[in-house]
C-alpha cells in the first residue's frame, strides 16, 4: 500500500472510529506525512509494508538531532505507533514494526494555574460600557466558571444553555457531550450581555444559535480569544503566560483544592481518564506544611 493510501486510510479511522477532534486528526496526520516524506525522499521506501524497526529508529534519531523537546518526539512516536497498530489491525501489515519504539521520558509538568485575585484583577479590566465589554465579561466568567476548552467555548450554542436548571451542555472531545453546572455569576453575565451587545446586533447567516458572536455577528475565532486573554493579563499586570486553558486549569485546581471529588471535576472537564484529572491534586507547599505542623505527630510533640 502506498503512503497516500495508508493516510487517506488512517484518517477516516482517526475521524470516524476514534471520534477525533478536526485539530488532533491533523496533528496525528502531520506527523505521519513527515515519517511518509522521509522513508520516500531519504529510503526510497515508497510502501508502507515495507516499512522495519530499523527504518523508524533511525527516523527518530534524524528527529531528535533537530533539537525537538522530549515531549514533542513522545507525541511523534506516540503517532507513528498509532498509524502501525491500526495498518497491522487491517490486515495492511502482518507485523507492527513500531512495536518495540521507545518513548523518552517526560516529567509531569504542572498546569499554570490563576488565583482568585488574579482572574478578578482581569475582569476589573474590562470597560462593561464598551460594545464588546460586557461579551469579554461573559467570556471570562463562562471559562473560568465552567472550565471549557477554547474549542468548546467558540462553538457553545444559545440553546446548549438551560437558564432554568442553570446548566449547560458542552460537546467535547470525540464529540462526547457532558453537562457542566453554570454559575450564578457566569448565568448573570451571559444574559447581561444577551440583552446589551447581541441583542442590538445583525447576526450573520448561519451563526444565530451560536453564543459569543465578534462584531460582525460571526463567530469568534480561537485565536481572537487568545487576544482577548492576553491583551487583559497584561492590562491587569500579571507577568503568568495566560492563555484560555489557564481558565481550565484555574477552575479544576480551585475546585480540587476546595474539596471537589476528584471524579465530578473529571465529568465536567470531560476528561476520559481519572489519571488526567489527577494532576489538579498539587497542593501548594504552605498548605503541606501547615498540615504537617498540625497533624504529624513528631511535630506536634516538639512543639515547632
Amino acid at each position: 500500500m502506498t503512503w497516500e493510501n495508508a493516510i487517506e486510510n488512517y484518517r477516516t479511522f482517526l475521524v470516524l472510529e476514534k471520534s477525533l477532534s478536526s485539530n488532533s486528526v491533523e496533528a496525528y496526520l502531520t506527523d505521519i506525512r513527515r515519517l511518509s516524506n522521509y522513508c520516500v525522499n531519504e529510503r526510497k521506501v515508497v510502501n508502507v509494508e515495507d516499512v522495519t524497526y530499523e527504518l523508524l529508529k533511525d527516523y527518530i534519531a534524524s528527529v531528535c538531532k533537530t533539537g525537538i523537546s522530549n515531549r514533542t518526539q513522545a507525541r511523534c512516536t506516540s503517532s507513528i505507533r498509532s498509524l502501525f497498530k491500526f495498518l497491522a489491525y487491517d490486515n495492511v501489515m502482518t507485523h507492527n514494526p513500531s512495536k518495540l519504539l521507545e518513548s523518552p521520558k517526560i516529567g509531569r509538568k504542572l498546569p499554570n494555574v490563576l488565583t482568585v485575585e488574579e482572574v478578578d484583577a482581569m475582569l476589573n479590566t474590562i470597560n462593561a460600557r464598551r460594545p464588546d465589554g460586557q461579551r469579554n465579561k461573559a467570556i471570562i466568567e463562562t471559562l473560568y466558571s465552567c472550565g471549557l476548552r477554547v474549542s468548546e467555548l467558540t462553538t457553545l450554542k444559545l440553546s446548549d444553555i438551560n437558564f432554568r436548571t442553570s446548566t449547560i451542555k458542552v460537546e467535547g472531545k470525540g464529540n462526547r457531550e457532558r453537562i457542566v453546572p453554570l454559575s450564578k455569576t457566569a448565568k448573570r453575565e451571559i444574559k447581561l450581555y444577551l440583552e446589551t451587545f447581541r441583542a442590538k446586533m445583525k447576526i450573520a447567516r448561519g451563526h444565530e444559535d451560536i453564543l459569543f458572536l465578534n462584531r460582525q455577528g460571526a463567530t469568534l475565532s480561537r485565536i481572537m480569544i487568545f487576544n482577548i486573554i492576553k491583551n487583559l493579563a497584561r492590562k491587569a499586570g500579571i507577568n503568568k503566560q495566560v492563555s484560555p486553558h489557564t481558565f481550565r486549569h484555574s477552575f479544576a485546581s480551585h475546585l480540587v483544592s476546595g474539596g471537589a471529588d476528584l471524579r465530578a471535576v473529571q465529568d465536567m472537564l470531560g476528561h476520559e481518564s481519572i489519571l488526567t484529572t489527577e494532576i489538579y491534586t498539587h497542593l501548594d507547599n504552605n498548605y503541606l506544611k501547615d498540615t504537617i505542623n498540625q497533624y504529624h505527630p513528631r511535630v506536634k510533640k516538639s512543639g515547632k
